[in-house]
């Protein structure tokens, strides 16, 4: 692995993971970088976490992840099948930290 890539693992509807080589030196979000890598989210606000259709549920990792944002928190709240672990992907920045990160599109 370079020094630039981590690996963020999805998880699939059949419970098998896909290991995934992220940059961390582009300045992405999990939620372009998924994107990128074809997995079917919406992000109908192209990022700006006025819509839930990014959400995600952290598998492992949380604790790497970023302190949630007040505007974050508020649109998760709005979800009916709400998760402790979910979190909006447009509002993870891919990082060095992260590497190791499991996710699952939120609702699969």
């Amino acid at each position: 692995m370079e020094d630039n890539n981590i690996t963020v693992s999805v998880q699939n509807p059949d419970g098998t993971l896909t290991a995934l080589e992220a940059p961390v030196d582009m300045g992405l979000s999990l939620m372009e970088f998924l994107k990128a890598c074809e997995y079917d989210i919406l992000a109908t606000c192209g990022g700006m976490a006025l819509c839930a259709t990014c959400c995600v549920d952290v598998l492992e990792g949380e604790e790497k992840l970023n302190e949630m944002s007040d505007d974050e928190y508020a649109m998760l709240d709005t979800l009916p099948d709400l998760l402790p672990n979910s979190r909006l992907a447009c509002q993870l920045r891919l990082s060095p930290e992260m590497d190791g990160l499991v996710v699952k599109l939120h609702g699969e």
